[in-house]
């Protein structure tokens, strides 16, 4: 029956949002709360976060558990730095490098991460493992290759290339990551810039190849 003249239709429903979206809404609201709360936070926190009911939350994870399991896997992605740029020569591409990758764990967004992860540690320690294999271990990889690479081009001295990338990423964390997670102040851009030239300046000095077949 065709609507009475005069009279306005009632406007349709709002569509749904598809499965993934709202899949994805929960990820980004489940990631906000825990970086707030911990692990503390609760599904209502999260759903209400998310705008949806407590139940459809539960129609795409199980658990809180299994929530926050996502969210860290996802996190440990994130924190991956490459070296995929080869312009330059190795110590403009250290210093870049070492730029990001100090940008991403000593930035608030990463030290909230680092923070909620470490405290869940031995709640979830399969966990802990997989985050650290998937963000950290995988940069340690990464880098150790490209610093294996100019080991052989005769850039570095010879020596472990898992060990040189360990050592590499220690300096550029030294105890920045420690003052900012008591509460100081990030430095101003320059003076950071600054750091990471001096850092990698260091590490050079530290692995310069070898003078006449002796180490330095």
């Amino acid at each position: 029956m065709s609507p009475s003249p005069g009279r306005a239709s009632a406007p349709a429903p709002a569509p749904a949002p598809a499965p993934d979206a709202c899949r994805e809404r929960l990820i980004r609201a489940a990631t906000e709360a825990f970086r707030e709360s911990g692990y503390r936070a609760s599904i209502d926190q999260i759903a209400s976060l998310a705008g949806v009911a407590r139940q459809t939350l539960y129609n795409h994870f199980e658990s809180k558990e299994d929530l926050f399991r996502e969210v860290a896997s996802g996190a440990a992605g994130s924190i991956l730095v490459t070296l995929d740029d080869e312009a330059g020569d190795l110590r403009e591409r250290l210093i870049r490098f070492g730029a990001v990758f100090r940008a991403r764990i000593l930035g608030d967004e990463g030290l909230a991460l680092y923070r909620t992860v470490f405290a869940e540690a031995i709640r979830f320690p399969e966990l802990a493992r997989t985050f650290f294999e998937n963000g950290p271990g995988t940069t340690i990889g990464r880098l150790a290759a490209v610093l294996e690479r100019a080991m052989k081009e005769g850039q570095l001295r010879r020596e472990d290339p898992k060990y040189a990338a360990e050592t590499l990423l220690s300096m550029l964390d030294c105890q920045d990551r420690t003052r900012r997670l008591f509460g100081t102040a990030p430095l101003p851009a320059a003076a950071e810039r600054e750091r990471v030239a001096r850092i990698i300046d260091c590490y050079l000095r530290a692995f310069a190849p070898a003078k006449n077949g002796k180490k330095p």
